[in-house]
């Protein structure tokens, strides 16, 4: 932490300067209330499937969940140590994306539902990020396309008041750019959701069909995306087990049986 200490006092100084209180102490999520609505569970029911299988796979000593604390992205990953830590009511720990209070290379998995759109400064949570993950530590994030139905109807609400809509959507590519400059590698990913995004679940379900043939004809133009990322760390060597480095040593060292080939006339 004391690494991170400046780079702490700079966020801070700059929050108190610049909006006041409402910045130092973070952007709380209004996409709470909203996944309650039909439309929002139909957004949040196709992520947790996304979050599933994006998590169970990953192994390590401690998981995060960042943001949503209602919703649980991490339930199908087997981390023994892991809880959410938000602004929002229902956090084990309550704290502001951008200034987590982790020690650096402390995490092995972080999830992001929507944070980084719901934040005034995206790229400074993944650095954040970035710092309290381990080496070839994963992050999974959520968002919103900016390639999709989903954009044109924010673009065309009239004064965008309320989730989602308020939100900055994050067009994948920007994200690419932005995970490839701190270091991450993608190694995964789903765009989903196709509907065009209406308010009543009778309407999205006669558009169901948009499901299946959008991943077929038309897969980047999904309302929302969900993609994972690996820390990698150059230079990095991998150090064996020291079990395995004394199996390796006890077969270099054992004799070699010599078999002797007799002449026959």
């Amino acid at each position: 932490m004391n690494a991170f200490a400046g780079t702490t006092s700079r966020m801070v100084r700059q929050s108190f300067v610049q909006n006041g209180a409402q910045k130092y102490n973070g952007g709380r999520s209004s996409l709470s209330g909203w996944f309650a609505t039909p439309q929002g569970a139909y957004v949040l029911d196709w992520e947790l499937a996304q979050f599933d299988s994006a998590v169970e796979d990953v192994f390590g000593f401690r998981a995060v969940q960042v943001g949503m604390p209602e919703a649980d992205f991490l339930r199908h990953n087997r981390i023994q140590f892991r809880f959410t830590l938000a602004l929002e009511p229902g956090a084990a720990l309550a704290a502001d994306p951008l200034q987590l209070p982790l020690a650096s290379q402390s995490v092995d998995l972080l999830v992001l539902p929507h944070v980084l759109e719901c934040h005034a400064s995206p790229h400074d949570v993944l650095r954040e990020a970035e710092r309290v993950l381990m080496p070839e530590g994963q992050v999974v994030i959520s968002g919103f396309n900016t390639v999709s139905l989903w954009r044109l109807r924010q673009l065309f609400t009239w004064r965008r008041h309320g989730p989602p809509w308020d939100a900055r959507f994050i067009g994948l590519l920007r994200l690419r750019d932005w995970l490839r400059v701190l270091g991450f590698e993608l190694n995964g990913g789903q765009f989903g959701r196709y509907a065009p995004p209406f308010r009543q679940k009778l309407w999205l379900e006669r558009f169901a069909f948009m499901e299946k043939a959008g991943a077929r004809w038309w897969p980047v133009t999904g309302g929302v995306y969900v993609v994972r990322a690996v820390k990698r760390v150059h230079g990095m060597r991998i150090v064996t087990p020291a079990w395995r480095q004394e199996r390796a040593r006890r077969r270099a060292l054992a004799p070699v049986t010599q078999t002797s080939h007799k002449n026959h006339d």
